[in-house]
């Protein structure tokens, strides 16, 4: 009889392993559910119709740290595997492909006192046939503790690795455009940023001319800067592209000025620029105001404070009409981006708001700000910061809008110069926009033949997140699958906290020690309890 039951168990046992093998259930009990794939990803992943191989290059001797980074990329890669044919390879550091990326290096003190110095490459190599393309899995902002960066880093993990399997995948490689023809920024100007969406997109420049659908084969439009009038050509041209559904970037000055007069003379007028684009994008349902917007929380310039030309003094003095915007952390575009750098800045405005677009502000001033009208003239000797004269707080200069737009010619005859006219659209389908109220913020500079990288400033040496910003703008502008929503994922961060564990720490441990004996105790007590009963209900009385 014990024979036939321990044949049966065994029998059970491998009945039940059986479809194991084949069925994987998993719970994610996390209350922020990070270990849980979004749909986009897993559609993304299923309709892949070869193996996708990552390459992890974060290896070696790690601290806690990006060892939690490291086991979080293997988890997620495991959990890809589920849903696509996933690859995990494990990276040699000495492999080519890394030359061209900057290592992390980590300093660390040993029990004994030493400096320990580490190297570890946090990249990770994505390959889908012929095409690859290389991520960096550390998002390492200046100001926010190592633990808060790591975090950052494991939160946008996931659209990091969406947004790179989007761009190899792809049968057919997008194309962006870039517009010329109105003295916008040149392809020098804008060289760091172009270099960066060329990684997901064919990036074209080129004037509009005359031909109605000259831009129907771009995703998306930028418009950088100009400082020239729009002719009616030109608005009818962006406006029956936005009709079907293409999507625009302006990067618009409110006000115009001279730098060459700033940089040589001291001073320079600031007076309205009228780009001839007011009432298009007002019909749009937004308005970049000609006003100035200055703010307490700005780049510093060098000025030479001294009073002897032949020995200058130059000190670092707050610039107020260069802001640093703040991002919002509640738009996909700008969630984790640092500040963002800019110069001669406007404001913008929401009209029409029953127009049925859904508006959503993105970049804007800090707390301590204000408004300066046009005409007027500013001038480097006069750098006085009054803090009561900094009332206003969280301008908006940077916005997304979604949704149908209506014509601004659906009431309007076309320009005659408009060739191959078959018909004109009165109501878009639904598409997307980004105004931005400061058109210099996508330029970067060059020192010594070579680009700087946009939102770098040279005298602070530090980076901010302009090309972040940029960039992610343009992949939303893009996005049809929902991808960029994916940088909405939010992992708590649940820290120990120091002083109140040390104001507690006598109850802490005594509740450690004794939970545990205590439980015990509890257990022991109930088993001898339903033990006793169990044999004075079998024995009779004891």
């Amino acid at each position: 009889m014990k024979i036939r039951t321990l044949i049966g168990i065994i029998i059970g046992l491998v009945l039940v392993n059986i479809p194991v093998q084949w069925v994987v259930v998993r719970w994610d009990l996390t209350y922020d559910k990070r270990y849980t794939l979004s749909e986009p990803m897993k559609e993304l992943v299923g309709s892949l119709s070869s193996p996708l191989e990552i390459t992890l290059y974060l290896d070696g001797e790690l601290n806690s740290g990006f060892h939690r980074l490291q086991q979080a990329v293997e988890d997620f890669v495991t959990e890809l595997d589920m849903y696509g044919d996933v690859q995990l390879v494990a990276g040699d550091t000495e492999d080519k492909a890394l030359q061209a990326y900057t290592p992390t290096v980590i300093h660390e003190r040993s029990k004994d006192g030493r400096t320990i110095q580490t190297t570890i490459y946090p990249y990770a190599r994505l390959k889908y046939g012929e095409r690859s393309m290389m991520i960096n899995l550390l998002k390492n902002q200046r100001g926010k503790s190592g633990e808060e960066n790591l975090n950052q880093s494991i939160e946008g993990m996931e659209y990091a690795f969406a947004e790179a399997i989007h761009a190899i995948s792809k049968q057919e490689i997008e194309r962006i455009a870039f517009l010329e023809g109105h003295g916008e920024l040149s392809e020098q100007e804008v060289y760091d940023w172009s270099q960066s969406l060329s990684r997901y997109f064919q990036v074209d420049r080129g004037i509009l001319g005359t031909e109605k659908g000259v831009l129907d084969g771009y995703k998306a439009v930028v418009i950088a800067n100009p400082q020239q009038p729009f002719s009616e050509t030109d608005k009818f041209i962006l406006d029956q592209y936005l009709m079907q559904g293409g999507r625009i970037m302006w990067l618009l000055n409110g006000v115009q000025f001279s730098s060459d007069m700033l940089s040589h003379q001291g001073t320079t007028p600031i007076i309205a620029l009228d780009l001839n684009l007011t009432d298009i994008l007002f019909r749009y349902g937004v308005r970049i105001n000609p006003m100035l917007v200055q703010d307490m929380q700005c780049l510093p310039i060098p000025v030479d404070v001294s009073q002897d030309p032949n020995q200058p003094n130059f000190q670092p003095i707050p610039w107020t009409y260069a802001p640093l915007l703040l991002t919002s952390q509640n738009s996909s575009i700008t969630r984790n981006v640092m500040q963002v750098s800019s110069t001669f800045a406007s404001s913008i405005d929401f009209v029409g708001e029953e127009d049925g677009l859904y508006k959503e502000i993105l970049l804007a001033t800090s707390s301590a700000s204000r408004i300066t009208g046009t005409p007027a003239e500013v001038d480097l000797t006069d750098l006085t910061i009054l803090p009561e004269m900094f009332q206003y707080a969280y301008i908006p200069v940077g916005a997304s809008i979604e949704g149908s737009f209506p014509s601004f010619y659906a009431h309007r005859m076309p320009p005659a110069e408009i060739t191959n006219l078959d018909s004109t659209l009165k109501q878009s389908v639904a598409t997307k926009q980004v105004v931005v109220a400061c058109g210099s913020l996508a330029r970067n500079e060059w020192q010594n033949g070579a680009p700087l990288p946009v939102g770098y400033d040279r005298y602070t040496r530090t980076q901010f997140g302009n090309q972040d910003f940029l960039t992610n703008a343009i992949l939303y502008l893009t996005d049809d699958q929902g991808l960029i929503h994916l940088r909405q994922k939010s992992i708590v961060l649940r820290l120990l906290n120091d002083k109140e564990a040390y104001a507690h720490r006598t109850w802490i441990q005594t509740i450690s020690l004794a939970a545990p004996i205590l439980i015990l105790c509890i257990i022991g007590l109930l088993v001898w309890c339903i033990r006793r009963y169990q044999y004075s209900k079998w024995n009779g009385p004891i």
